[in-house]
């Protein structure tokens, strides 16, 4: 089943199947996300902002908490190599 993921201010959306992170989306789409480890779930520098359908997306697990912690990335923020697309969802970054 496919879901959008729109990416603002890009305004970009893009559809994607249930398999695929946030990472891989905006990948599809053309746009940069920070990261430093090749998405591996380690640097926790690829947080996007969620700004609707956050239910849309993987439950945030240990691991992420854990690196998010780790980093001092902001508790809001999800780590796009992390969560999966399970609904529509529209999200940002602040150099976008």
């Amino acid at each position: 089943m496919a879901h959008s993921v729109t990416f603002l201010p890009a305004e970009i959306t893009v559809s994607v199947d249930g398999r695929m992170t946030l990472f891989e989306a905006a990948d599809h789409a053309g746009l940069p996300v920070g990261s430093a480890c090749q998405a591996e779930g380690i640097c926790g520098r690829c947080g996007l902002r969620v700004l609707s359908g956050a239910d849309g997306l993987s439950r945030e697990g240990p691991l992420e908490r854990r690196v998010k912690r780790a980093n001092r990335i902001d508790p809001a923020l999800r780590l796009s190599c992390l969560a999966r697309v399970r609904g529509s969802v529209i999200v940002t970054a602040d150099y976008w």
